[in-house]
Formats: structure tokens, C-alpha cells, sequence
């Protein structure tokens, strides 16, 4: 598939069938790309389709069957609007970072494909704005999906939840006081089942 240059070829690339509950347009929208008036499209549609079917099938697909709706606050973003969020304080990495992360149509330094979507699982907000617990829901997803990486925000505990192949299984947080790293292959928390530690939201959430 080449990059749509026509509202005619847009509108077919959107409606791509990622997975049962997603399309590809749902993916598409950019804060930066509206605001600057770049055309937030791939390079590579096929590559961003295989990769973008995988976090659907993989992650998002299963995490929506278990809690409900989720929302998608950022997903692919093209190395052009990736490069200008970098390049102007946007909380965009450099485009080599997000190599088969935000940036879909390009593998990464080690030939991975791979997909991100920043996103927001609504049924958690109240139980997270209650107890602040954003790490139950990070351990939910660390034992039963096969993620690559998550990184967790202040705001209503959104977070990066990355597909790749070769996964790394590496969990980051935003969220103060308890800044940095959760866990990644090595620590001593890594392996094994974490059900205590989601067990209270599992509750809370029936």
C-alpha cells in the first residue's frame, strides 16, 4: 500500500480493520500535526498496519475485554511529527527512540517492529484517583498481556503500552513519589505471579 495522498485513499487506509474494536483511524490523530498542519501518515502503511494489528490483537484487545472501554490519547505519530514534537519540547522522544514505538512504519536499531499507543483505561480513573494505586494496574498487565513496555503519566494513570517484538517486559513511571522504574528483566520483582498487588483494584473494580 502506498501513503494515501487522496481524501479517497485516506478514507481506505483509516478504515483498515486492526482488530475486532479498532481501525486505523482511530490511531491517527495528532495534537501537533492538527496544530502545525502536517499529514500524519506512514512511510510505510503495511508495516504500520502489521504493526499497529499486533498491539490491537496483542495488548488493547484484551485489556478492553477485561476493564471496558479504553481511550486512546496518542498512538502512531510519522517521524515528521515526531521529529517537530522532539525538536520543539513536545514530550516527543528523537524519532530513533520511537522506532517501533510511536513511530509504527520504521523498525528499531535492532530490526523489531513494533507499535505504542498512549492510552487511558476509563473504568481505572476513579479507583486510581482514590488510592493513587497506579502500579495495580501495571502488574495486571505485566502477568497476563505480552507488552514490551509501559510507562505511566500523572494524569488519570494514562500510559505508553508498547508492542514489540522481542519484548522487553520494562515498566516506568511518571507519577510521583514513586518516580522511576517498577520493574525490567533482572530486578528482583520481575518473575513471578504479582496477583497481591492487584488483587484490591480487581476488587474495587467487580
Amino acid at each position: 500500500m502506498r501513503q494515501p495522498a487522496s481524501v479517497r485513499t485516506l478514507e481506505e487506509f483509516g478504515r483498515v480493520r486492526l482488530s475486532d474494536s479498532f481501525f486505523m483511524r482511530d490511531f491517527l490523530y495528532s495534537e501537533i500535526a492538527v496544530i502545525n498542519g502536517f499529514a500524519n501518515l506512514p512511510d510505510d502503511p503495511d508495516l504500520a498496519i502489521a504493526a499497529g494489528t499486533k498491539l490491537c490483537e496483542d495488548l488493547l484487545e484484551p485489556l478492553q475485554q477485561h476493564f471496558g472501554r479504553i481511550s486512546i490519547r496518542s498512538a502512531y505519530r510519522s517521524t515528521e511529527v515526531n521529529g517537530f514534537g522532539n525538536a520543539n519540547g513536545l514530550n516527543c522522544g528523537s524519532n530513533e527512540k520511537n522506532y517501533a514505538g510511536h513511530i509504527w512504519d520504521h523498525r528499531d536499531a535492532e530490526g523489531r517492529m513494533g507499535a505504542t499507543a498512549c492510552i487511558v483505561v476509563n473504568r481505572f480513573i476513579p479507583y486510581y484517583e482514590t488510592t493513587g494505586d497506579w502500579e495495580a494496574l501495571a502488574w495486571w498487565v505485566h502477568d497476563h498481556l505480552p507488552y514490551s513496555d509501559m510507562e505511566f503519566f500523572p494524569r488519570y494513570a494514562a500510559f505508553n503500552l508498547t508492542w514489540r517484538e522481542d519484548p522487553v517486559r520494562r515498566i516506568y513511571s511518571f507519577i510521583p513519589p514513586r518516580r522511576g522504574l517498577l520493574t525490567r528483566p533482572g530486578m528482583d520483582n520481575w518473575s513471578g505471579k504479582h496477583e497481591t498487588a492487584y488483587a484490591r483494584m480487581l476488587n474495587a473494580l467487580g
